[in-house]
């Protein structure tokens, strides 16, 4: 076979759409999407009403556009992968665009002159189809937290994957086995923060494509286990200033103590709009069976050093290494716009001078100084979002208001759902 492109969007369910293209394709250029593509619910149903997409006026194009540099080895043959930016059909960025709100975060923060560097950690759970085809967790015999090798991963798909990764310039910082069988880690190294979401859009599609071809459904949803823990996407945040310096600390040693005005503002940001940022970055039903207390998974609004029980954590590394780690995401978000949300509540904090609450003194499991938590399910969550103007505003009024329309039908499309029931509404899609 020729060479051919498969050019890519993440959408709003964070479910990644294309088209395979001619090789003539492979450079500046572009393709057409039906703009009402964000009007589909994961179960294809086409919600007419759904604001900023057009479906009650002509179901019009939108356009992907990419550039030529930005095309890139994919892992199918004879085939490389490009991400582009969304425009209406004037030719003005859709306002419902995450790569472009995402881009908007970066340039707030560029305006300051400082390049925002993001690391995700990705989580994910296995799942094996039985012999009546029901989805079970993938047979780990002996696996453990930290596990590696065979007893972690029978079929080796993991190095499958790892082999890809490298082929394909994804510079992968670990791979591990996580808490609960059959669970997963990956995370990749530090970049900008465009360049590092794109990167783990495409590893994570890689990911799920290559555990397929081993008979595995990889699943990045929040909770697709029950009786099993949680899966989260942390989001880690440092800033490079114009001499090439961490802007996160003041020195080479790490932790609260040691934190830069700027991290400081950073985290009153997190504290301030931590309700109002669940809706975006926790954004299915299933996401708050996850987030619970003592669940290690950003339930409370608090903040400390090296401590996984709080939602915002300070690493004791300093220096290059300094960072601040946001623990409440999970992978049902779309990276674009949960990355974007993290940045803007942050610049929020910065340039409003939010006072940074007092630091986290328990345990987060028997003890909790925090008083305020994320909602405790879906439709309250959207409730915070749509309340919490200043962030809404941020992120892009238009794409929270698309948000908000979408969640609060998913909402009532799950209502009578439970169980494996409810975990199949989303299994396939994340």
């Amino acid at each position: 076979m020729k060479d051919r492109l498969r050019a890519m969007f993440c959408d709003h369910l964070s479910i990644l759409r294309g088209k395979y293209l001619p090789g003539s394709k492979i450079g500046d250029g572009g393709t057409r999407f039906a703009q009402p593509t964000f009007s589909v619910h994961y179960d294809k149903d086409l919600l007419l009403d759904a604001p900023g997409t057009g479906v009650r006026g002509g179901l019009p194009d939108m356009e992907l556009r990419w550039a030529g540099a930005e095309i890139r080895d994919g892992w199918e043959p004879s085939t490389k992968v490009v991400l582009g930016d969304l425009f209406g059909a004037d030719g003005a960025p859709l306002p419902l665009c995450p790569r472009g709100a995402l881009k908007r975060a970066v340039a707030g923060w560029e305006a300051k002159g400082l390049t925002p560097k993001i690391g995700i950690e990705l989580e994910c759970f296995a799942l094996q189809a039985d012999e009546r085809g029901v989805l079970r967790p993938y047979d780990t015999p002996g696996a453990v937290v930290y596990g590696t090798g065979n007893f972690t991963d029978p079929l080796r798909f993991t190095d499958a994957i790892w082999e890809r990764a490298e082929d394909l310039g994804f510079e992968l910082e670990l791979m591990t086995a996580e808490y609960d069988a059959p669970e997963f880690e990956f995370t990749l190294k530090f970049d900008d923060a465009v360049k590092a979401v794109d990167d783990i859009v495409l590893f994570r599609q890689m990911a799920r494509e290559i555990a397929l071809d081993h008979g595995i459904l990889l699943s990045f949803m929040p909770k697709p286990v029950a009786e099993a823990g949680g899966a989260g996407m942390h989001i880690n945040l440092s800033f490079t200033d114009a001499e090439g310096r961490n802007a996160v600390s003041t020195g080479p040693v790490g932790g609260p103590e040691n934190m830069s005005d700027l991290a400081k503002g950073c985290i009153a940001g997190w504290m301030r709009h931590h309700k109002g940022m669940a809706g975006l970055i926790a954004p299915t039903v299933n996401s708050y069976q996850r987030l619970q207390p003592a669940a290690l998974s950003g339930y409370w609004c608090n903040w400390g050093g090296d401590h996984r029980g709080v939602t915002a954590r300070v690493s004791g590394e300093g220096g290059a290494k300094a960072r601040l780690e946001h623990r409440m995401a999970d992978a049902s978000a779309n990276p674009y716009t949960a990355v974007a949300t993290v940045l803007q509540a942050a610049r929020l904090g910065v340039e409003g001078g939010y006072d940074l609450p007092p630091m986290e003194g328990g345990d987060c499991f028997d003890r909790t100084d925090a008083k305020v938590s994320v909602a405790e399910d879906l439709r309250r969550a959207i409730d915070d979002l749509e309340a919490d103007t200043a962030l809404s505003q941020a992120v892009g009024a238009d794409l929270v208001a698309h948000h908000a329309f979408m969640k609060r039908k998913e909402v009532r499309k799950t209502r009578e759902m439970e169980g494996d029931a409810l975990r199949d509404f989303y299994v396939h899609f994340i």
